[in-house]
């Protein structure tokens, strides 16, 4: 299989697909790997890397899509991306379609086949591909609260963790998966007052156990979720409706009655946010506020962290990256939790969530195509 790897051009996102070292092992497999020229240099891995693990280098993203058959890639495809797939192509990477219409018009008509990760799952029903940057940014979303708490970022000037005879912050976390339970660690470590909000009560009662009574928690009881988002100083949104779009939880009345500058830090953004008042922003533009009310809803979160995240991501990635080579079609056959996160194929939407987010029925079958 030609695999090829581009640069990554959302903004400020300096992720890559591959590292040198699985590089190396596909073409120990028999692969030709080619990486666009620079797609590593930010993070670490140089040209020189990629050419020592046996890629070839290409100066161009037109001339890498044009060596591909898979192509391999961290963030959704932008425009000029999607302009140059073609029914042949392969790609792999994070789609998020549910939130975006127009993306996913523009990659069902260029014919190819595109697999989501964060729709993949394992024989457990987990989502490995996801998991790693859920850690990565559920992590960060306390670490970007903690900053955007202060009165130069336009908080309310409190410290998460508080001092002696100052009592802490208040930080709700909404959603008690991977990322709500990284965010949870990461504000008990600083100190904070944290509860977890979630409607399975046996993942409460597993949170409550796994924190030894550091956090509290709450049942998602929608007048009591309410009051809590009034009484916090920090929102985490930490949701996940795999492939769908995130369900909105607080609600653009709601913000006048907080406390002005609160936080509110959206990691469903790329699902389409979990706050109604969220809108994507950039690590270069991170923030905003509405009714006194500081968001910070960056698309891509671990983006900031890109080392680390290219490493954790590529760790899960690979093994499937390998399968996929081989052939894709057998590989999904083999593998319904990979078949999962086949989104589009043949010119078809094939991914019911994104197929029921735009109201079109769940006729399509996923190994249609």
């Amino acid at each position: 299989m030609k695999i090829a790897v581009p640069t990554e051009i959302k903004v400020a996102e300096k992720r890559v697909g591959l590292t040198p070292a699985a590089v190396s092992t596909l073409v120990s497999q028999g692969h030709e790997l080619f990486i666009q020229a620079g797609a590593g240099e930010a993070i670490g891995y140089t040209d020189q890397d990629y050419l020592a693990a046996g890629a070839s280098l290409k100066p161009t993203a037109k001339e890498i899509f044009e060596a591909g058959e898979m192509i391999v890639k961290v963030k959704e495809p932008q425009p000029s991306e999607v302009a140059m797939l073609k029914p042949h192509h392969t790609l792999f990477t994070y789609l998020h379609l549910a939130a975006d219409r127009d993306l996913t018009d523009s990659l069902v008509a260029t014919g190819c086949r595109a697999i989501a990760y964060e729709t993949v799952r394992n024989s457990a029903a987990q989502l490995p591909l996801l998991a790693p940057m859920s850690q990565v940014a559920g992590r960060m979303a306390s670490q970007v609260a903690a900053e955007s708490l202060m009165l130069h970022r336009g908080g309310c000037g409190k410290l998460m963790g508080g001092v002696p005879g100052v009592a802490p912050a208040k930080v709700l976390v909404l959603g008690g998966g991977v990322v709500g339970t990284e965010a949870a660690r990461i504000a008990v470590g600083l100190g904070a007052d944290v509860t977890i909000v979630d409607a399975k009560l046996d993942r409460l009662a597993q949170l409550d156990q796994l924190f030894n009574g550091r956090i509290k928690t709450q049942a998602a009881v929608s007048s009591l979720v309410d009051q809590l988002v009034l009484d916090s100083d920090v929102v985490i949104g930490a949701v996940l409706i795999p492939g769908a779009k995130a369900p909105k939880l607080v609600r653009r009345e709601q913000l006048s009655q907080m406390r002005p500058g609160s936080v509110l830090v959206d990691v469903a953004i790329d699902q389409g946010g979990c706050f109604e008042t969220s809108k994507p922003t950039t690590h270069t533009d991170p923030t905003y506020v509405v009714d006194g009310v500081l968001h910070y809803c960056v698309a891509n979160m671990p983006g900031a962290v890109a080392r680390t995240s290219t490493e954790a991501l590529v760790a899960a990635t690979l093994p499937y990256v390998e399968r996929l080579a081989k052939d894709p079609v057998t590989a999904m056959k083999a593998d319904a939790g990979l078949a999962q996160g086949l989104s589009v194929a043949d010119y078809k939407l094939v991914c019911p969530e994104v197929r029921a987010a735009f109201g079109l029925g769940l006729e399509e079958a996923r190994l249609s195509a």
